[in-house]
């Protein structure tokens, strides 16, 4: 008897890396059930990963037993007794190669575009155009893998899990989720801007909004909805799986270029992202959400995207998105949800 295909998906981290994985991996799945699938990533993505149907997700505790190169080794030895035939690695990043050699399977490695990233984003002679998307290219790797071509889709929405109907009892309007953190200030809309954008959806009584972040955000969310009567802290009250239960409920979400943003779009959500010193041309606009950008003035600040990863502001661009005013956010809400 052949032996079953037995697909190995590598991508261990960041969480919107993980997230914009879904809509390709759950296509390829649901589109091929003969072929076992395993998703290599790090504990506490596994959420994101169990919510695709059919895929087995593995732990790599690439901070203790799986550290260095000596931890590659034995995850690649726990690998191989999984039966383990193809290997698609979404991350290329060291420890993926790492893998990939010891594992010494037929594989297929993710095309990042840096040469294009890095005509996008240099201060001069910038070449300024919509590269290809980031879960284009996580299809390709499939793809290039599998050779059968497929269209990726979003999940279907779960029941809403005990502790989601709990939290949001009482809650009978439209459901907005607002994240307004971001990894770096480059791409974070400003604090002060944000609380007036939550207390005016709020004194509308149209909408019950759900504020997200991590625990130790949890005073500066309260902060900016204090006085707010539609309005709840979500960070701090529920596990990380019903946060992610919870997004797949909403009616709409407002987050920055971040991976709340990619959580709601996974589902299908009408996600609207704000963008400052990063731009969607770089590709990692949430899937099928790239009509609900809204992006900082390029005429004012043409530097624009200045980096990738939001971590490069240069001198005179700290206040780049205050272009995108209140007004506008409030009225995209309003026209789209």
């Amino acid at each position: 008897m052949a032996q079953q295909k037995h697909m190995l998906i590598i991508r261990l981290s960041a969480m919107g890396d993980v997230a914009m994985t879904v809509p390709v991996v759950y296509a390829f799945a649901k589109a091929n059930p003969e072929i076992k699938i395993s998703f290599l990533s790090k504990p506490f993505f596994r959420p994101i990963v169990e919510a695709i149907p059919n895929v087995t997700f593995i732990a790599a505790e690439v901070n203790t037993i799986h550290k260095g190169v000596s931890g590659m080794w034995k995850l690649s030895r726990q690998l191989k007794k999984l039966g383990i035939t193809h290997v698609a690695d979404m991350h290329n990043v060291i420890r993926s190669k790492m893998l990939r050699k010891f594992l010494n399977l037929p594989s297929v490695c993710l095309d990042k575009g840096r040469p294009d990233k890095k005509a996008l984003t240099r201060s001069t002679d910038k070449v300024f155009k919509a590269l290809k998307t980031t879960i284009a290219r996580y299809q390709d790797v499939i793809e290039g893998l599998d050779g059968r071509h497929f269209i990726p889709e979003i999940l279907p929405k779960p029941n809403k899990q005990d502790e989601v109907v709990e939290f949001t009892a009482g809650c009978h309007k439209k459901w907005i989720g607002i994240a307004p953190f971001a990894a770096h200030q480059g791409k974070q809309y400003p604090l002060d801007l944000m609380e007036q954008v939550i207390k005016e959806l709020d004194g509308k009584k149209e909408y019950n909004l759900f504020l997200f972040g991590a625990p130790d955000e949890v005073e500066v969310l309260r902060n900016l909805s204090q006085g707010c009567m539609m309005t709840k802290v979500v960070a701090g009250k529920l596990k990380f799986k019903e946060e992610i239960n919870l997004i797949s409920q909403l009616d709409g979400m407002l987050a920055m270029d971040s991976g709340n943003a990619h959580l709601a779009a996974m589902y299908g959500i009408p996600t609207i992202t704000l963008w400052g010193v990063t731009h969607p041309h770089a590709g990692f606009a949430p899937f099928n959400q790239e009509a609900n950008c809204l992006l900082s003035d390029r005429k004012k600040y043409p530097q624009i995207p200045t980096s990738i990863y939001g971590n490069v502001v240069p001198e005179g661009y700290e206040d780049v998105m205050t272009t995108i005013l209140r007004a506008g956010i409030v009225d995209k809400i309003t026209d789209t949800i």
